[in-house]
């Protein structure tokens, strides 16, 4: 397998870590080297239904590797390890760089709100300033959080404010506020360390962040909700984390619906009262390593959770480790006098098989806005785009694809995306080396989405997709 950079994993605390138990699984789980290490996914790039628009290389000044996306307007915001990068994406076949923030801490997780931008760190720095170096998890004053910054000017983004939340911030979600004045940030994270001072275990619980939208400068953590009270899971054989904390969490606010993907667990949570989310249904499932991020359908009567076995660091799209695991799991949500009840229904893998050296398992995707209808692009990191239907739940299929490899095409350099989100009649797939690919889904069942315009779009804050203008909050 060749070398992986320590920011691909879905673990967050070191580099020994995520490597550690990146090859801990590989050794439990992977059988010896196949023919189909050198055989091709499929004899083309990309299905016949969907065309690659264009690529845009990552800027210079970007090191690192990117990382997840968030829409506003005609623009796309990236984020990755060095900070992050304000796309115009006006005309979607010629995107133009506008700013590149560099202001390094880790993942980069990003959401936007009108003129503001969330950004989430994790490698604790010497101070919350955007230049500061890194720093020991033991040193008091070291700084992980939430970055706030303006981009009222995409051109020139100011850095308005930094909250401190325990053991940083891995992913963060946008609520809006039930006042319409203010903005309700969770925040994600987990690996507690007994040597950091803010992030001691048992680490069980989420931060809430409130940000008023005309005083940003006074953003601040409002409620550290416990989600886990009994510990979560830790007795799943072959769990790469035990529950602490969670990974991701998608919200639907039109629903008052949340889902945690949460290390060991999955859970759905009533945000009725976003301040004081509650958990009402929580799961596990043998087949699960990482459970690592989540989307409801358009009716709120689905939910699919993601497992990124392996961390992001091994190849699982192989036939030894099967469909079930390093794959996509299905529940429908049933109503009862108790309670929503999570009921599991299917899973779904790529079929088209990596090999043992390409790092393939599912990560961030969302839906394909077809009122009505259950479609989803998602990204495989080096298995690269899968267009999917499950309009049944108990049997998904792949109906598209798009997978640069140097296996099928000498010379192309292949992909390895990190998230795949449609947006106003396109596909902006985010690669951790390549930058951001372009793509536009050819397919008459996917039509009516391209009459979904939205005013801006974080695909861990699903919006409500209808036809016409005004999806999205502003």
């Amino acid at each position: 397998m060749r070398a992986r950079t320590p920011a691909r994993r879905g673990l967050r605390r070191s580099a020994a870590l995520a490597l550690t138990a990146a090859a801990s699984l590989a050794v439990g789980l992977l059988a010896p080297a196949t023919a189909l290490a050198d055989t091709p996914p499929s004899d083309s790039i990309t299905s016949d239904n969907v065309t690659h628009v264009t690529n845009v290389p990552k800027p210079e000044a970007v090191r690192s590797v990117n990382s997840d996306l968030a829409f506003t307007g005609d623009y796309a915001i990236g984020g990755n390890y060095d900070g992050f990068v304000v796309y115009d994406i006006s005309e979607p076949e010629s995107p133009q760089v506008v700013s590149e923030v560099l202001c390094p801490g880790g993942q980069g997780d990003v959401s936007v709100s009108g003129d503001l931008l969330y950004f989430s760190v994790d490698y604790p720095r010497a101070s919350d300033e955007c230049g500061a170096p890194a720093t020991s998890t033991t040193n008091p004053n070291g700084f992980e959080g939430i970055r706030v910054f303006d981009i009222s000017d995409k051109a020139n983004p100011q850095y308005v404010a930094a909250v401190r939340t325990d053991c940083g911030s891995h992913t963060n979600t946008l609520v809006p506020g039930e006042d319409g004045q203010s903005d309700i940030v969770y925040v994600s994270s987990y690996s507690p360390s007994s040597a950091f001072p803010n992030c001691q275990p048992p680490h069980d619980k989420i931060s809430v962040i409130e940000v008023p939208h005309d005083a940003p400068e006074d953003a601040a953590v409002v409620n550290e909700p416990v989600l886990f009270p009994d510990g979560g899971n830790h007795d799943q054989d072959n769990l790469l984390l035990p529950t602490q904390g969670c990974h991701d969490i998608t919200v639907y606010p039109a629903r008052d619906l949340a889902a945690g993907a949460c290390m060991g667990d999955g859970v759905l949570m009533d945000i009725s009262d976003p301040v004081n989310p509650v958990v009402t249904e929580r799961i596990t499932d043998e087949n699960f390593a990482f459970w690592h991020s989540a989307t409801f359908t358009n009716s709120g009567d689905t939910v699919m959770f993601t497992d990124e076995l392996g961390g992001g660091g091994a190849p699982t799209c192989t036939p030894e480790i099967g469909g079930e695991r390093g794959a996509d799991a299905i529940y429908t949500i049933e109503h009862d006098g108790d309670g929503p009840a999570l009921e599991f229904a299917s899973y779904f893998k790529i079929e088209r098989y990596q090999g043992d050296e390409q790092t393939c398992v599912a990560h961030n995707g969302s839906l394909i806005p077809v009122p009505g209808r259950d479609f989803f692009v998602q990204s495989w990191y080096q298995g690269g785009v899968s267009v999917i239907d499950f309009n049944d739940p108990g049997e998904p299929r792949e109906i598209g694809y798009f997978d640069m490899d140097s296996r099928v095409e000498e010379g192309v350099q292949d992909n390895d995306t990190w998230s795949t989100y449609y947006y106003n009649g396109y596909v902006y797939s985010s690669d951790i080396v390549r930058g951001i690919d372009v793509l536009r889904l050819e397919d008459p069942r996917l039509r009516a989405a391209e009459r979904v315009r939205m005013e801006e779009f974080n695909p861990q804050s699903q919006p409500v997709y209808r036809p016409g203008r005004g999806n999205g909050r502003r």
